[in-house]
């Protein structure tokens, strides 16, 4: 593990607001203060966009996020269920999971979808992508949605004890809505696919 490791950054974090096109955030020094195999944590020195010096602790993710909707031929999707450590709570999200950054997230799909559900897709159409928590982490998820499907074994990591579910689509949908699914990323894919639904044959 590294920490403490001082880095310097002259270069500042660009702003894409189009009202405060000057208003950037400016890194003075970076270092390390916590690794493992999932993450690692940087605190940084700034300027912030109003000039004012402070600190930031940023989170960098080694994966990037993974969220795929299966639709079978009837129009019923899958969800996995499982106990959530940092909240203490079970949770019902469409099947997810990190692939390495830099790696296509098409192979993590397909990966992901079998190790979770045994499913096999002969089609995977990406439907978003979308910054999961834009003020800790530069974390990006990339979803997808799969279809032609076929059943095989599951695969789980040691880590998991999965619950699977098959539902109709609508009815997914609508615990996105009662509060039944909680996680914002199946919330985010749930929903942009039902405004879609027409391209999908939904």
């Amino acid at each position: 593990m590294t920490t403490n490791k001082p880095v310097t950054s002259k270069e500042p974090i660009a702003s894409n607001s189009p009202a405060t096109p000057n208003a950037t955030w400016t890194t003075l020094a970076s270092r390390w203060v916590y690794e493992n195999p999932w993450i690692k944590v940087r605190e940084d020195q700034v300027l912030s966009p109003s000039g004012n010096p402070g600190i930031y602790g940023l989170v960098k993710f080694r994966n990037q996020a993974i969220a795929i909707v299966p639709i079978d031929a009837q129009g019923y999707t899958w969800l996995v269920g499982q106990q959530r450590y940092p909240l203490d709570q079970y949770s019902w999200e469409v099947p997810m999971g990190g692939h390495p950054v830099g790696e296509p997230p098409l192979a993590g799909a397909h990966k992901e979808l079998r190790e979770e559900t045994g499913l096999s897709a002969a089609t995977m159409t990406e439907l978003m992508r979308v910054h999961l928590s834009n003020s800790v982490t530069d974390e990006v998820g990339v979803a997808f949605v799969a279809r032609q499907l076929s059943q095989a074994d599951t695969d789980f990591d040691a880590t998991e004890l999965l619950t699977i579910k098959r539902l109709p689509f609508d009815e997914a949908l609508a615990m996105t809505l009662d509060g039944r699914i909680t996680d914002l990323f199946s919330i985010a894919v749930l929903q942009r696919l039902a405004l879609q639904r027409s391209e999908f044959g939904l």
